[in-house]
């Protein structure tokens, strides 16, 4: 399953260096005793260390010196080298931080000691509605230090299920200087769109000569263009995906058309088969400006106090583009589902026909589940000789205009030592993030011709792919031959994401000093959480596609396309486009102005609160080699929401804008003003009655949580460390889960059912183990093995049909029906683990290197998959550095995982189950394939403060594939490009 091996590389070092490591340690040579400042790689490394090594809990720590010395563009890249913390990465971006085999929202990440709310730029990310954080609108420059906490402690705030991050920013009275600063002015090259764009950050400090007082304020303005190639499944149903074959419903499979193949129409028959062979072209920016202030006041040695502001916006528009082509509605005998055709049969001098597969090569899998299916690997999809042109496939486009998010923070921390022994703090913060696309435009027309031959090859390469009988694959109108194209859907949406919170802690320490016993530690936090999704339809004027459609604008993909995703020779890999303007053009002469409510669906809204409060107590104790923390904290979770519930048919009247609104009988609280997807169009005629009701109904829900914990660091020698935890933390639940609206109804000959909310879902726990040895057995170097054990209640298990049951418009016949609820029910899960980290200078030559390897071993009780769980992953850095040099290469893997969405939807698919042949197994869930990615930093002291760099990002321009039940099962290949930037660095 494995198709690269730098982890194995990784692992050998890191074995032979532990070999040789006690000759290292002690055959190093006597040097007199000299004063030296080290600085750079170096100072940071010892500092980081020194860190973990006094911290009383399992920590990893990076310091703002690590960060400067890695090509790091935010604060996920620089997380991904830790052992045990893996990412989600878009573009060549990390943007969400995982910990120890979990999927990012398991992951509580702090800053300053407080939450911070931060909204997705990518339009499903934002309907998706996670608790994980967004840290691409992080650039690195903001870090002090970020310490990972791997075993929690009562002091530490509540949320993180698998662990806790917390971010501290730089204060304006450590700084060694009274006035100083850094400007960094550079340039960033992205080799796949061929562009080059701006890479400015810049900050300076001050205090007063007292250092009683001082500011820090900083700005950055950093700009990528992006371009990611893809070769996908993805299409439009029922064809995207994988499927398998049935004679008794694709009737153009025959004895007959399979001659000389050596097959009978029944040896096909739950044969595995891909629904589309696709390609998906994506382009955008991602535009970074915002910035940074902190202000202190630490006017005697008894009181601090810290005034710290973070804005960032990260403008994205971006612009999706789809080849798409149609198998199974081929072989089912259909037509498109798009505009009129609205996926009816066939019909040729009023027959249907159907597609015949010819020249099949079948092979035989083995899936991750352990079952044997057979794959249809490559094949001849044709209509019979003689056939006019069919549908065959789609091409669209989708611009996403206005695509941005943003996060901000504003944080009051003060510190009061009111006599020796007692020291109170408090700290007051507000955040806010937003995700928003302002219009997701889209047109889609479909493709005519007479079939499809494709043969898929190894999971890493771009399938072989050739259209038949369709005429050239650039934009031509629909002929009298019948190739071509026809307009035959169109989309225009938006979202919009709001995250906000506000907190108070106050915390108290009293040194005891008796005996074991050093100090006791209490305290109290409160927060109120508001997070609300709008979905928004702008009215179009026409309910017909043709008006205003555009005659102008076409344009071919780049003739570069595909290059990196190695495709055969000959394979078709050439399709067309519309320019943004052309796209745009069009929903701007289509649109009609309205209202803001008009626009909305209830149905598809989340309006929730969440009132948070703990208290906590924790004793500190230190006895000879002994020391360690024990403690308690309590936790109460408030919920309430607002979930859209449907009212019966027939009873409420639609009110368009600029008309009185009409009360709906025995439901006053229906919303009556949203469009609901009916429409008012002026080329068909308004129906009030058209179209589901909603109204909303307030859930409220109270948790509490008692989470004990207990941490031991004991000193086996003075250079090594024994550690142990024992803890229970707490994951409050994706908001998708218990707040979401109803939506996706679907009916078929097992009954109706629909995707919606479980209100009543608690919020995870988790009862970890935690031990880790350490040695530090010389100056920057250190060697550490550490093994955990988390067994989790309450995970989610999604799409699961339960008892519940709404009354619902079947989207077939427009009547009434009982759906069956498509939600989320809570079971257990586990996790074991262990970890392995090793670094060490290389004796005075200036060269060293990093390395971790962890394994995290996961088990769901329905005996699934975990979400988005690697296994294995891995780091492998090497360093250079003297008084004017300074490089660093660094090797990352990860293992496949099931990838999903950030918050995997109530019907997640991945937990649903699938009869193949008369056997009953897991649907196939999307496993993201191995992946290892190289990134390369290095810098020059032209003079004692100017500084020129050179960092690089996926360097070997690293494919990200992703299949089903194996690897014969291709679901997609991307390919991003690599990533250049050259900065100017200016100390003063």
């Amino acid at each position: 399953m494995f198709k690269q091996k730098p982890l194995a590389a990784a692992v050998s070092m890191a074995v032979w260096s532990l070999a040789a490591l006690p000759a290292l340690a002690q055959d190093a040579p006597a040097v007199p005793m000299q004063t030296v400042e080290v600085t750079g790689i170096r100072a940071s490394m010892a500092k980081s260390l020194a860190v973990k090594r006094d911290a009383t809990a399992n920590v990893e720590v990076i310091t703002a010196e690590d960060v400067g010395k890695m090509p790091d563009r935010n604060l996920a890249d620089s997380l991904q080298r830790l052992s045990g913390v893996a990412v989600r990465t878009d573009y060549d971006e990390a943007e969400k931080v995982a910990m120890r085999g979990t999927n990012p929202d398991h992951t509580l990440i702090i800053f300053n000691g407080h939450a911070v709310s931060g909204g997705d730029w990518y339009i499903s990310d934002q309907l998706s509605s996670s608790r994980s954080t967004s840290l691409s609108l992080m650039p690195s420059s903001v870090l002090n230090q970020a310490q990972v906490y791997k075993t929690s402690q009562a002091n530490l705030v509540d949320g993180g299920l698998a662990g806790t991050i917390n971010v501290t920013t730089r204060k304006p009275l450590a700084q060694k200087e009274r006035l100083s600063g850094v400007v960094n002015v550079g340039a960033v090259y992205a080799d796949l769109p061929g562009k080059t764009t701006h890479d400015i950050d810049a900050s300076m400090n001050w205090k007063n000569e007292a250092g009683t007082f001082g500011f820090i304020v900083q700005g950055f303005a950093q700009k990528r263009m992006i371009r990611r190639d893809s070769v996908s499944r993805f299409a439009y149903p029922p064809n995207s995906g994988w499927d398998v074959i049935n004679t008794t419903t694709m009737k153009g499979i025959t004895d007959e058309s399979l001659a000389g193949t050596g097959y009978k129409a029944a040896d096909l028959n739950g044969v595995r088969i891909p629904g589309s062979m696709s390609m998906e072209f994506v382009e955008g920016e991602r535009d970074r400006k915002g910035g940074m202030f902190a202000v202190q006041f630490k006017p005697n040695q008894d009181l601090d106090v810290n005034l710290t502001g973070f804005h960032s916006q990260l403008k994205a528009p971006n612009y999706g583009r789809l080849n798409a082509g149609a198998i199974m509605s081929m072989l089912l005998g259909r037509q498109s589902g798009q505009g009129p055709y609205g996926g009816a049969a066939t019909s040729v001098n009023g027959q249907q026909v159907f597609a015949q597969i010819r020249n099949p090569v079948i092979v035989t899998e083995k899936t991750v589940f352990g079952h044997e299916l057979k794959v249809l690997k490559s094949a001849d999809i044709v209509y019979a000789d003689g056939t006019p042109p069919q549908y065959i496939g789609e091409t669209e486009g989708a611009y996403r205009d206005g695509a941005k998010a943003t996060s901000s923070f504003l944080d009051l921390d003060a510190k009061y030592r009111v006599n020796q022994d007692l020291t109170v703090k408090g700290l007051l913060s507000v955040t806010r993030g937003v995700g928003q696309t302002e219009l997701d435009q889209g047109l889609t027309y479909t493709r005519f011709g007479t079939g499809v031959s494709y043969a898929l090859g190894s999971l890493y390469d771009a399938p072989y792919v050739q259209y038949h009988g369709s005429g050239p694959n650039s934009y031509k109108p629909q002929g009298a031959d019948g190739t071509g194209f026809v307009l035959t859907g169109r989309n225009a949406s938006g979202a919009k994401t709001v995250d906000k919170e506000h907190s108070l802690n106050l915390d108290a320490e009293y040194k005891l000093d008796r005996g074991w016993l050093k100090s006791m530690e209490t305290g109290v936090r409160y927060s109120q959480h508001k997070r609300d999704l709008v979905r928004r339809w702008p009215q179009l004027r026409y309910a017909a596609l043709a008006p205003n459609a555009p005659t102008s604008g076409f344009k071919p993909w780049p003739s570069d396309f595909g290059d990196g995703l190695d495709g055969p020779g000959g394979w078709d890999n050439v399709s067309w486009t519309m320019s943004p303007e052309a796209l745009k053009a069009y929903f701007e002469a289509n649109r009609t102005v309205t209202s803001d409510d008009w626009e909305r669906r209830a149905g598809l809204e989340i309006d929730m609160r969440e009132r948070q409060s703990a208290a906590y107590m924790m004793a500190n104790f230190e006895a000879d080699r002994l020391s360690g923390n024990v403690g308690v904290r309590y936790v109460r979770t408030q919920v309430d929401s607002m979930i859209p519930n449907l009212v019966p048919a027939g009873l409420c009247t639609r009110s368009r804008p600029g008309e009185p609104i009409v009360p709906c009988p025995g439901y006053p609280d229906a919303i009556t003003w949203y469009h609901e997807g009916s429409g008012s169009f002026q080329d068909a005629n308004f129906n009030p009655k058209a179209g589901n009701f909603f109204y909303k109904k307030a859930n409220k829900h109270v948790y509490t949580n008692v989470l004990p914990s207990l941490n031991l660091r004991y000193e086996l020698d003075k250079d090594m460390l024994l550690r142990f935890g024992a803890s229970k933390t707490l994951g409050r639940q994706n908001y998708n889960l218990f707040a979401v609206g109803y939506s996706g109804p679907t009916c078929g000959e097992a009954g109706c059912t629909i995707i919606g909310p479980n209100p009543n879902l608690s919020p995870q726990t988790s009862n970890n183990l935690d031990l880790a040895w350490n040695w530090y057995f010389a100056p920057r170097a250190q060697v550490g093995v550490n093994v955990y054990n988390s067994r989790i209640k309450g995970y989610p298990k999604t799409g699961v049909a339960g008892a519940a049951t709404i009354q619902f418009v079947d989207p077939r016949d427009s009547q009434l029906k009982d759906f069956f609820v498509l939600t989320s029910s809570q079971q257990g899960a586990r996790i074991r683990g262990i970890e392995i980290s090793y670094e060490q200078p290389i004796g005075n030559t200036g060269f060293g290197f990093t390395s971790n390897v962890s394994r995290a071993k996961t088990k769901v009780d329905d005996g699934l998959p975990m979400v988005g769980a690697s296994e294995w992953a891995g780091n492998l850095g090497g360093y250079f550095e003297n008084d004017k040099i300074s490089a660093r290469l660094v090797a990352n893997y990860r293992s496949e995982y099931v990838n999903s969405s950030t918050a995997p939807a109530p019907n997640a698919a991945s937990q649903g189950k699938a009869v193949i042949n008369g056997v009953t197994m897991p649907v196939a869930p999307t496993y993201a394939a191995p992946v290892t990615t190289l990134a390369f930093n290095a810098s020059y002291n032209l003079t004692p403060n100017l500084i020129l760099s050179l960092d690089a990002t996926n360097l070997t321009n690293a494919k990200r594939a992703y299949y089903r039940y194996s690897e014969e099962e291709q679901q997609k290949l991307d390919v991003s490009g690599r990533q250049y930037y050259v900065n100017l660095k200016y100390k003063f």
